[in-house]
């Protein structure tokens, strides 16, 4: 068994004050947790926000990590990475930015207040699913192969940006 025993993936989304570099620092961030290694990122995506238009799109990416640590354990160092980017929770799928959602655990199903997992919307939206199948195209959630999942997802508003470098 590998040191870093559990594999975990994490949404990455900003839309305020430089969202791009945002995304960019959390990736950074994510390099530096503890007993946690960055395995793969996706390209980054534009989107229209969820919930209240009257904000700027999002840029949204994911990431798949290895790590030994537990999942509150994790969501407690993104929720802190979180708050190192100024993080307000002002309004219900308002502006921020920075929104770290761990997506899955390993094959883990929980749901307890501060966690599910797999992440309920997952599986509903494209800027969740199209970096995911990026980074992890076999990837199932549950009994779903991502590809089906994405059959679902024609008419979406996603915009797969390119690389600055």
């Amino acid at each position: 068994m590998s040191e870093f025993a559990h594999q975990a993936y994490i949404g990455l989304g900003s839309n305020l004050d430089g969202p791009r570099e945002h995304i960019e620092q959390a990736l950074i961030a994510l390099k530096r947790l503890p007993v946690t290694r960055l395995l793969a990122a996706s390209p980054c995506y534009a989107s229209k926000p969820v919930g209240p238009q009257d904000q700027p799109d999002f840029i949204n990416a994911v990431a798949r990590v290895s790590t030994r640590l537990s999942p509150l354990a994790l969501l407690d160092q993104l929720q802190a990475l979180e708050q190192q980017h100024q993080r307000r929770r002002l309004r219900h799928w308002g502006p921020r930015t920075l929104d770290l959602d761990l997506l899955l655990f390993d094959d883990l199903t929980l749901d307890l207040p501060r966690l599910k997992l797999p992440h309920p919307a997952m599986k509903e939206r494209a800027f969740v699913l199209f970096p995911l199948a990026d980074i992890s195209p076999g990837l199932a959630i549950g009994a779903t192969r991502i590809e089906d999942l994405l059959l679902h997802m024609k008419d979406h508003d996603l915009q797969r940006l390119q690389s600055d470098s």
